[in-house]
């Protein structure tokens, strides 16, 4: 890794594999940065070695998932800018409430503690994992019809089933029972300093067709920061889902991402010539 660049860590969320970050990388890489997208503790390197072997996974708690990427933050030559989606957004806002990230960018994160708002869709789109209390301490898979509620819901039927079957993964139920009920718990994992006055700044990302994570949940998060003096900015997606940083107009989210890192003075010094990246 070179040491004059500024590192970004992308921490995916469940069920995407960690190479679904391949064309963020990539941009990112060509603007000056330098990126990494680790996956999950003991993810297999590829989808396919992932669907073979879900046992990998099962059981993570959020705490594990956490502890891993805190410690993927700290070997880095500098503090990273953290990117994270779903899980990897809340985990994202964690970390940098810790103050271990220069800044953040949360994209449709997964509900941080003290989050109320628990819209039907959300429910739904929670059930392959919650609706049986077994799962607790397996790794799940989507199947095809629940991923296009969850991640597909605003594009095509055909884009959808193709994303599936080129990123999804089984993932750890857990973490999605301890966050839903997070509230109940003064110990919870998902609890973030959002009063922090010292830490980095901070971009929430929320999609207004969201199921998974709802824009309104977004919001509620928003709000949970309003007592901090460091910057917390909002950015709206209008008609994307949950699956806005994989699908057809991943890029208008990167360059949004890209841009507001330059609003906050974090540009590399010297970036390469810019890159278009396509979607294969």
């Amino acid at each position: 890794m070179t040491a004059s660049r500024t590192p970004v860590l992308f921490i995916h969320g469940l069920w995407l594999h960690h190479s679904s970050w391949q064309p963020w990388l990539d941009l990112f890489r060509s603007r000056g940065y330098e990126p990494v997208a680790p996956g999950w503790p003991d993810e297999p390197g590829t989808v396919e070695e992932a669907r073979a072997q879900p046992e990998q996974v099962a059981n993570q708690s959020l705490k594990t998932v956490v502890e891993y990427f805190r410690e993927v933050a700290a070997s880095l030559p500098s503090k990273p800018i953290l990117v994270g989606h779903s899980f990897g957004g809340l985990i994202a806002e964690k970390l940098l409430g810790e103050d271990i990230g220069i800044a953040g960018v949360a994209i449709d994160p997964a509900q941080i503690k003290g989050v109320l708002p628990l819209p039907l869709a959300e429910l739904r789109s929670g059930l392959p994992a919650l609706g049986n209390p077994a799962n607790i301490s397996r790794a799940v898979a989507l199947t095809s019809k629940e991923f296009k509620f969850s991640f597909g819901n605003a594009l095509e039927q055909s884009e959808s089933d193709a994303l599936f079957e080129r990123w999804t993964i089984p993932s750890p139920a857990r973490p999605l029972f301890e966050v839903a009920v997070a509230n109940f718990n003064p110990h919870a994992e998902s609890k973030v300093n959002t009063h922090n006055d010292g830490r980095g700044p901070l971009l929430l990302i929320s999609g207004t067709a969201d199921h998974t994570a709802p824009d309104v949940a977004t919001r509620a998060a928003f709000r949970l920061y309003r007592d901090s003096l460091a910057v917390t900015n909002l950015e709206t997606f209008e008609g994307r889902g949950h699956a806005l940083v994989i699908d057809h107009g991943w890029q208008d989210v990167a360059e949004r991402v890209l841009s507001w890192l330059e609003e906050q003075h974090l540009r590399p010094s010297s970036p390469s010539p810019r890159l278009v990246v396509g979607t294969d």
